[in-house]
């Protein structure tokens, strides 16, 4: 077990900085006015804790397939953009890396995303042991309050649990230390989104679809989409395109609205959260 969440750990701090170095804008890079703590040194960060930017952003993503047109770190791509702008939207937030991997399908048998190459998947238990040691790190470095959130459907349970069992361990502790999990950005924007489409008489699709396809073309359309290999593909063309959906319905603009949807969503809870806690 040790060695697992070792080798998780080693990977997450191998693979997080490359992708973070990738997504900051050049204004945000070497910033002390960054929300990012990648971009920032231990001092900043202490400074930034000590005035007043006492919450800590955790958004877990996923590296997995996305059919032949989006690349495999979509769920990352949305992630470290979405913590972002809630971290600004707060004020008081600093996000740390984004959590690049979760579980996507058995590694032995090849279920799941892991049937198509490029796909990582990482136990649940394992998951979950590194995003609360994540947010133990967090409560380490003195922020007050915590929230861990992810763009994958794996995890959302696992998420939960790590939130509720540092919630109760750290009260007896530390009465102003919490840990919360924020599942409307997740769970509301999905229906946001399924109702929006709907009332457009585009299908649902569950994955690499016309949502995800067009949240990546907001971010970076000519770096992370083939739109040469946009194409519709059915359940029953999955298992062998990876896509269940009509990515070719996908624009810039259904993406910034959805991923805007995401980050209201979120800030919204956040603020309710705490609210409901004082």
């Amino acid at each position: 077990m040790k060695r697992v969440l070792l080798s998780a750990a080693i990977a997450f701090s191998l693979n997080v900085p490359a992708f973070a170095a990738a997504q900051t804008t050049p204004e945000q890079s070497g910033s002390a006015q960054s929300v990012y703590i990648e971009d920032l040194t231990w001092p900043e960060v202490r400074a930034a804790v000590a005035a007043g930017k006492t919450t800590a952003i955790i958004y877990a993503g996923s590296t997995e397939q996305n059919g032949p047109h989006m690349a495999l770190g979509k769920h990352n791509f949305v992630a470290h953009y979405t913590a972002g702008e809630i971290a600004t939207k707060l004020g008081n937030a600093l996000v740390y890396p984004t959590m690049p991997f979760a579980p996507t399908g058995s590694r032995e048998l090849r279920t799941g995303h892991m049937r198509f190459a490029g796909s990582v998947s990482i136990d649940t238990e394992t998951f979950q042991a590194v995003m609360r040691q994540v947010a133990q790190s967090a409560l380490a470095a003195g922020f007050k309050n915590v929230f861990l959130m992810g763009d994958h459907g794996g995890g959302q349970d696992a998420l939960r649990a790590v939130a509720k069992d540092l919630e109760e361990e750290y009260y007896k502790v530390d009465a102003t230390a919490h840990v919360y999990y924020v599942p409307d950005l997740y769970y509301k924007e999905k229906g946001q989104m399924k109702a929006y489409l709907a009332e457009r008489g585009i299908p649902y699709d569950s994955h690499a679809g016309t949502d995800d396809t067009s949240e990546v073309m907001f971010l970076d359309e000519k770096k992370w989409i083939r739109r040469d290999k946009l194409a519709p593909s059915t359940a029953q063309e999955e298992p062998t395109t990876g896509v269940e959906g009509d990515p070719a319905k996908a624009t810039p603009e259904l993406g910034k609205m959805f991923i805007g949807w995401k980050i209201d969503d979120a800030v919204n809870q956040i603020h309710e959260l705490l609210a409901h806690k004082n």
